[in-house]
């Protein structure tokens, strides 16, 4: 394990944010669980571990106001060379989502009889990201089938039973498990872990076509269409439609990605159309014809509604 030294010398610089940006209304969204375990908000702070190149940094997300956010480094007593700088900020902006413009998502919203409501409830914000490809598929991997209490239970023991951390001031912060450390291990090495051997055997097989080469974030990027990406992802064993499209929403950044098939998504159109039963998938289908190429915001915002 790796230790950052507390120091007096802090780095700190503002990025800054689209109009169309809420830090308050994306911190209630990363504070949706209190089980959550590879970041933690202290005082409308963001305070996660990255690793960057050879070192592993405590990085301090906070916000003055809502048009930029400050970035602090407190356990770095070095100057911050200019490559490094710029990981870390390309990181949060893709956490962020910050290059996406959201006006035109809000215009077709306000005129939109289901969008509406979340739009203008939440407005500013954003799909928050999961930027490393690796953890966007665990994460969905490990979500299969059980809710998301347990989901983020299980993350935590991936985490803490293969992960690294640094501390800093007397806590722990954790990175996620690597590709690399996944692929050598076996399913037994999960005994304690309490989670499905087909899902222990998913993890491991996805782990080791990334570190092969074979699966990374370039390649479906450069697939450019959604359904082809969503091909690409579901022919690896372990990868459905739902979690195939969960990646390109939260990692790949396509915007048409569209899990239609999630029970969420289903509990927050009725829980909108006011209706005594959940809409069937023609329906859905139906309705999301005016969400075209907005498919992956419209099903975010309407997933903010159920917690």
């Amino acid at each position: 394990m790796k230790e950052i030294l507390s120091i007096e010398e802090s780095n700190d610089w503002r990025i800054h944010t689209p109009k169309e940006f809420s830090f308050s209304e994306n911190l209630k969204y990363l504070a949706r669980s209190s089980n959550e375990c590879l970041f933690e908000i202290v005082d409308q702070k963001i305070y996660r571990a990255l690793a960057v190149e050879n070192e592993t940094l405590i990085v301090e997300i906070s916000a003055e106001n809502e048009t930029e956010l400050s970035v602090r480094l407190p356990g770095r007593n070095e100057a911050l060379e200019k490559h490094i700088k710029g990981a870390v900020s390309q990181y949060i902006r893709h956490w962020f989502d910050l290059d996406t413009n959201l006006l035109p998502f809000y215009e077709l919203a306000e005129n939109d009889p289901i969008l509406k409501r979340p739009v203008n409830q939440f407005f500013g914000l954003r799909n928050m990201g999961i930027p490393d490809l690796f953890e966007a598929i665990a994460w969905g991997i490990l979500g299969q089938q059980i809710n998301l209490t347990y989901a983020y239970t299980l993350k935590r023991r991936l985490v803490e039973g293969f992960g690294e951390f640094v501390e800093y001031e007397g806590k722990q912060y954790w990175l996620f498990p690597t590709p690399e450390v996944i692929a050598e291990l076996t399913v037994e090495d999960f005994t304690e872990m309490r989670m499905t051997v087909k899902k222990c055997e998913y993890l491991i097989g996805v782990a080791q076509l990334i570190v092969q080469g074979e699966l990374t974030k370039e390649k479906l990027l450069n697939a450019k269409d959604v359904k082809v990406a969503e091909k690409m992802l579901t022919k690896i064993r372990g990868i459905g439609p739902w979690t195939a499209n969960y990646v390109l929403m939260r990692c790949l950044r396509y915007p048409a990605a569209f899990p239609i098939d999630d029970v969420g998504l289903h509990n927050s159109m009725k829980l909108v159309m006011e209706t005594e039963v959940k809409p069937t998938k023609a329906e859905i289908l139906k309705r999301s014809e005016a969400w075209a190429d907005w498919e992956s915001y419209a099903t975010f915002y309407l997933w903010r509604l159920l917690y």
